[in-house]
């Protein structure tokens, strides 16, 4: 909430953005859990609501890259080296688990969970990546 009341006026848009995305993602999700969609599954149709659960993805993407252009030049330096670090330490990760699926039987995991661990370590760089050297 700091984003909103101390925020600059691309840190409000950041944050308008991203509720766009979650809640519809988030009703979706809700709905499918509940079961509204179960007599799709398995189904073509079933592409249509993979899409509509993936699409809001597309949008947290562009609203981050929305807040690096809308930002002062040191917040844009900031914010591109942590989406960096994270994307490239969420892709080590996820390729570490895929070559111990592979190798060493490690249980499977939905290929989804790239997106979340995303964003858990963009959580876990952002308190530790304060300078854009």
């Amino acid at each position: 909430m700091s984003r909103w009341n101390n925020g600059t006026a691309a840190d409000r848009k950041y944050v308008v953005r991203t509720m766009a995305f979650t809640v519809p993602y988030v009703a979706v999700n809700v709905a499918a859990i509940f079961g509204a969609f179960d007599e799709i599954i398995g189904k073509p149709a079933a592409w249509v609501l993979a899409a509509a659960v993936a699409a809001p993805v597309l949008g947290w993407i562009w609203s981050i890259l929305s807040l690096m252009r809308d930002s002062d030049e040191f917040m844009r330096a900031l914010l591109a080296k942590r989406f960096i670090i994270s994307a490239g330490l969420a892709m080590a990760i996820a390729s570490f688990w895929g070559f111990g699926e592979s190798y060493a039987g490690a249980p499977h995991l939905q290929t989804w969970l790239i997106f979340p661990l995303f964003w858990a370590c963009m959580a876990l760089m952002t308190p530790l990546i304060r300078t854009s050297r």
